[in-house]
């Protein structure tokens, strides 16, 4: 026999799921993936600084509020590429796209996370780390995906300054300034930020050109791309050893970051072999872009195990 359901229960389950479904929408236009891997970097760097374990209160301040920035740029991001993510099979799905969320709550939203992110980071860490929060929405928003995105093969190399300034937000967090291993940390990021995308900008290619935007890995051959990225690779690890004598790193991040480096140039030299056989496919490219992923949580975990074990090189 079929019975009926409570008018009250239906209510009440469908508003929950509605929720569910709004706050599911709020969180990917923070773009949660790139979060986890900009808060990769930004633990490891405090430690770094602090030369053992910060408080925690300023651990969490900074977390927190470089979490916040970073969820405001993607979310003003998701708002200025609403109209080619619509394009793009790879950003279809995305919250501006699907309409679950308007623009105009897109903007809001936006803002929201930005005046909490500077919040947090002012009161919770100090001025300058807030300072530096705002240049990081400032160049990801306005100076990458207003100006540089849409113009230039050279996008992602200046727009990844925005993902490099964590580094120097946990390290103005603990010292109250910027020294030069926060600006070896900064260049790590930025060199290693073209070897990354790149390849995923190859596998993507026909997305990029249909939405009309100059990725360099869309627009230019496999040779000229898998070069490039094997020279950047070679730059960033070879800025990464310049943590030894300018950083005072130990043994730990020395040997961790010749053997991670070592692994990751390899597997750019494959990427460049299969580019002049004329093989190369899309899981080959992205290989190269997880393994990017892998080398840099390998060298930031090394810098984060460093202060604890041993003392520097030199």
């Amino acid at each position: 026999m079929k019975t009926e359901q409570d008018p009250r229960l239906a209510s009440t389950t469908g508003t929950s799921t509605g929720f569910k479904r709004k706050a599911k929408a709020y969180l990917a236009l923070t773009k949660p993936r790139v979060i986890e891997l900009l808060l990769v970097t930004t633990l490891p760097t405090m430690i770094f600084a602090q030369g053992g374990l910060p408080g925690v209160w300023l651990i969490i301040s900074t977390m927190v509020g470089g979490a916040l920035a970073a969820g405001s740029a993607g979310s003003f991001n998701c708002y200025i590429d609403r109209d080619i993510d619509k394009v793009m099979h790879r950003t279809e799905k995305r919250p501006l796209v699907t309409g679950e969320v308007t623009p105009r709550e897109a903007l809001i939203f936006s803002w929201v996370l930005g005046v909490a992110a500077i919040t947090v980071l002012w009161f919770g860490a100090n001025p300058l780390a807030a300072g530096l929060g705002v240049a990081a929405i400032f160049f990801y928003v306005v100076v990458y995906s207003l100006i540089l995105k849409r113009r230039t093969p050279q996008n992602i190399v200046w727009g990844g300054v925005a993902g490099c300034m964590p580094v120097l937000i946990a390290w103005a967090a603990v010292t109250n300034t910027v020294e030069w291993p926060a600006i070896v940390l900064f260049l790590i990021i930025f060199l290693w930020t073209p070897p990354h995308y790149w390849p995923l900008s190859m596998k993507y290619s026909d997305d990029y050109n249909a939405a009309k935007v100059p990725m360099l890995g869309a627009i230019a051959g496999a040779r000229v791309v898998s070069v490039q990225v094997v020279l950047y690779a070679y730059a960033t690890v070879a800025c990464s050893l310049l943590l030894i004598p300018v950083g005072g790193a130990g043994w730990v991040f020395t040997v961790a970051a010749v053997a991670a480096g070592i692994w990751f140039l390899s597997e750019t030299h494959k990427l460049h072999t299969s580019a002049v056989r004329g093989t190369v496919t899309d899981k080959g490219s992205m290989k190269v872009f997880h393994g990017s992923i892998s080398y840099l949580t390998v060298v930031f975990l090394a810098l984060a195990i460093d202060p604890f074990i041993g003392g520097p090189v030199f």
